[in-house]
């Protein structure tokens, strides 16, 4: 079996582009409790680059996909309303769908580059967490997965054979901004 994590960056102090102190501390403590990756991917937005790097990580690449919901994927949904949410307008097939389609395919890329067993770890932003899982995954039952993925949270995906089996959202405990 094979995994991907795909993770939401760390704090920032808005509207900066860098990682607040908070946000650093945050993405050490998380990044202590992972494991190592075979493959690393961020967006090319800073805060998701500095998000790996603090989290002890070297990054790979990066990725324009991961980076930003054009105004039509933006326009059908909130990217903070959450992964059912998120879920349910993807499954009305437009902007949307065709987003996590394009995301489906970067994250199956990934995978099947991987060693048997391997594992990696994509860092990038809020709703576009949620919208890969929906790619990956379009029937999966996302009513219990609660809100919108915080800072350094997100979804592991699970790949066998030759597709996804499963996924579950990582959370991490939030702190005060």
């Amino acid at each position: 079996m094979k995994t991907i994590e795909h993770r939401r960056h760390s704090m920032r102090s808005k509207p900066g582009k860098h990682l607040s102190q908070p946000g650093i501390t945050l993405a050490r403590r998380v990044g202590e409790e992972m494991g190592s990756f075979d493959w690393v991917v961020t967006s090319t937005v800073t805060r998701a680059y500095e998000t790996v790097v603090a989290m002890g990580f070297a990054v790979n690449s990066r990725s324009d996909l991961l980076s930003t919901m054009d105004d039509s994927v933006s326009a059908e949904a909130e990217w903070d309303s959450g992964f059912a949410a998120l879920a349910g307008a993807a499954k009305r097939h437009g902007a949307l769908w065709s987003f996590a389609q394009e995301l489906a395919s970067l994250l199956k890329d990934m995978v099947e580059a991987l060693p048997e067993n391997g594992r990696g770890l994509v860092v990038s932003h809020g709703g576009i967490v949620e919208i890969s899982v929906t790619g990956c995954l379009p029937d999966l039952d996302y009513d219990r997965w609660g809100p919108a993925a915080g800072y350094c949270e997100g979804v592991r995906l699970s790949w066998e054979a030759a597709g996804w089996t499963d996924a579950e959202p990582i959370r991490v405990p939030q702190p005060d901004q």
